[in-house]
């Protein structure tokens, strides 16, 4: 058997280890291809738009492409750390350390090709899905056929190699020379009891709770401002949490009588500490991956729900026109019914001045009943009803700065010298006028008796009520001709966003489902470094009269501890960074952030039982 022979055998026997690195490996190839059939797709050639979305398909590759480089290496410095007493067998047998490091060297490049080539074969056997999903996602304008992706298989292919080759040079080049006894007896070198530093735990508590309580406190755009530090001190919290934090917690819990001798608990408690010590750089790195993957999705979808909320909210009817240009307002107007009709929609509308107010060196519109009334009714809200004297406020359905607030303190002077003031109980929340904030409802008789106005503008609204389908090309003619600060049609306004969010939104999830996989891996790795001294530890405790129900109990919580501490961390941390998100747009994003937490959390949980299944069979096969 030659040298090369045995170490593509030594990958093969260790394949249960090699697993999920090479899973993990070969995905992140293909999604990297995935990008490149983008990048060098014949189709997103030729408009702006369409090199824009090249770009960023450009960019999030790169990305990709650096986030790998990092994994990689951690994966293979994860493998050496469990082969440690392998190699000092290996060195017993008169393999000299040149030798060692050279298997090392081929038996990643042999992975490394394999996943290559692998993550390339899948890309290509998923383009033509991915290409109709990118499609619909992407909103643009041509279509995208499935081609042979040659450039990009080639720059996949060449990028991945070359990635591999240096990667596993790296890692060769610090595999340093060790004491043979230190490498045969790696697992059994007693690292001493982990201890808990007193103020570096009370330094956790610290930071985390000040970082949160920051996150969660600061609004507007003091979120941005305060975002960096933030970030700092609950990365070093984190850190602190695992390394001493969590350390400090199980060593109180083992001096609980009740609790450690409770039943299995002697088991689990046993070396918990041990294992929170060793993985905690491990459970940083995953938290604070699964953060960012959760942070990236989550202000990915928040920012889209924001942008598309806020021209619902403001915008009620399928169609409105805003001028002050009194010229060109008849021609405009007969234009619009005309290309309604060109296109077959009928459509209720109404039309109204709305005449803007100086109060408190603030220009605030005020309308009238009966102008109000009309809108509401065009769009099916319940109408209100003002007496002389009284004020309604009319809360603003966009993002909340505190305008109510700021309404109710102010007081419009009439020309008879009656000021009139409104209560709180006179607030109504409403779409019927596309103001941008919150504005008064006074009666008929009252607005006759205001001042004059230092501003105002003719509005239109169409409310259609036939012809839906003709919506969109009805907009695109009105839009050609119209100016777009004047016209507003929804439904063309958020085909505009989706055109301009969507690459961004599959780029964004994208690499934030690389970021999550990663992250997973990570937990794998760690996880099955420890599998052959758990063989050992559980093997003898069975002799001692342990029951296939007390092992699988142990088993299950000693991993779901290590598997979920982290995820825990990072669901935390996606949670407040979210809410500070929700406070920077002053927008609720409740909805959004459940949703995002909820899918990964999800995910995550059905990937600990198919990890658990596959630990548990092996230890009990051991035993």
């Amino acid at each position: 058997m030659t040298f090369r022979q045995f170490a593509f055998n030594n990958v093969i026997r260790n394949k249960r280890l090699y697993a999920a690195y090479f899973l993990s490996s070969l995905f992140t190839v293909m999604v990297f291809f995935t990008f490149s059939i983008f990048a060098f797709h014949p189709g997103l050639s030729g408009s702006d738009m369409n090199s824009n979305v090249t770009q960023g398909m450009n960019i999030s590759a790169g990305i990709i492409y650096v986030f790998s480089f990092f994994f990689v290496l951690y994966s293979m410095s994860s493998f050496l750390q469990s082969r440690k007493r392998e190699f000092g067998l290996l060195m017993i047998q008169g393999m000299s350390m040149k030798q060692i490091r050279l298997m090392v060297f081929l038996e990643n490049m042999l992975i490394g090709l394999f996943a290559t080539i692998g993550g390339i074969l899948l890309g290509i056997v998923f383009a033509k899905g991915i290409l109709l999903v990118a499609e619909n996602v992407l909103i643009i304008e041509s279509s995208l056929p499935f081609y042979f992706p040659t450039q990009a298989i080639m720059m996949t292919f060449v990028s991945f190699i070359v990635l591999f080759f240096f990667i596993s040079l790296f890692v060769t080049y610090v595999l340093r020379s060790k004491k043979l006894i230190e490498l045969i007896k790696a697992n059994k070198i007693s690292k001493g009891e982990p201890k808990a530093n007193l103020f570096l735990t009370l330094l956790a508590v610290l930071l985390l709770g000040s970082g949160y309580a920051v996150a969660l406190i600061v609004k507007g755009i003091t979120v941005v401002m305060a975002m960096l530090p933030v970030i700092i001190v609950v990365s070093i919290g984190t850190y602190l949490l695992f390394t001493q934090l969590s350390v400090y917690i199980i060593r109180r819990l083992r001096k609980k009588e009740h609790i450690f001798w409770f039943k299995t608990n002697m088991l689990l408690f046993s070396d918990l500490a041990f294992r929170m010590k060793d993985n905690a750089r491990t459970f940083f790195m995953v938290a604070m991956v699964s953060t960012v993957a959760f942070c990236a999705i989550g202000s990915l979808f928040g920012f889209q729900t924001v942008l598309t909320s806020s021209v619902k909210h403001v915008n009620a009817t399928t169609f409105s026109y805003k001028t002050v240009d009194k010229e060109a307002e008849k021609q405009n107007v007969e234009f619009i019914n005309q290309t309604l009709q060109e296109e077959k929609i009928k459509a209720d509308s109404e039309h109204t001045n709305m005449t803007y107010y100086e109060i408190a060196n603030d220009s605030i519109l005020i309308t009238k009943e009966s102008d109000f009334n009309r809108f509401a009714s065009l769009i099916g809200e319940k109408q209100v009803k003002v007496k002389d004297g009284q004020i309604i406020v009319v809360d603003f359905q966009g993002t909340n700065l505190g305008q109510q607030t700021q309404m109710l303190n102010e007081t419009i002077k009439l020309k008879s010298g009656v000021t009139l003031k409104p209560n709180e109980d006179e607030v109504i929340t409403s779409r019927a006028l596309p103001a941008m904030s919150s504005y008064f409802i006074v009666s008929d008789h009252d607005y006759e008796l205001l001042p004059k106005p230092i501003d105002a503008e003719s509005f239109y609204a169409w409310q259609v009520t036939d012809g839906e389908e003709g919506i969109m090309a009805a907009s695109e003619k009105l839009y050609d001709k119209l100016e777009r600060y004047e016209m507003t049609s929804v439904e063309y306004e958020m085909y505009e966003i989706m055109k301009f969010y969507g690459p961004i939104l599959f780029i964004g999830l994208f690499i934030g489902i690389v970021f999550f996989v990663s992250a997973g891996s990570f937990l794998y790795f760690r996880l099955y470094m420890d599998l052959d001294e758990d063989k050992q530890k559980f093997s003898s405790i069975s002799k001692m009269g342990l029951t296939d129900k007390e092992l699988k109990k142990v088993l299950n919580r000693q991993t779901a501890i290590l598997f979920f501490a982290p995820i825990i961390v990072a669901l935390v941390h996606g949670a407040i960074a979210l809410t500070a998100l929700s406070n920077l747009f002053a927008f609720n994003l409740f909805k959004e952030s459940v949703i995002v937490l909820g899918v990964f959390l999800l995910i995550q949980i059905i990937y600990f039982f198919v990890v658990r299944f596959y630990y548990t069979k092996q230890i009990k096969a051991a035993i």
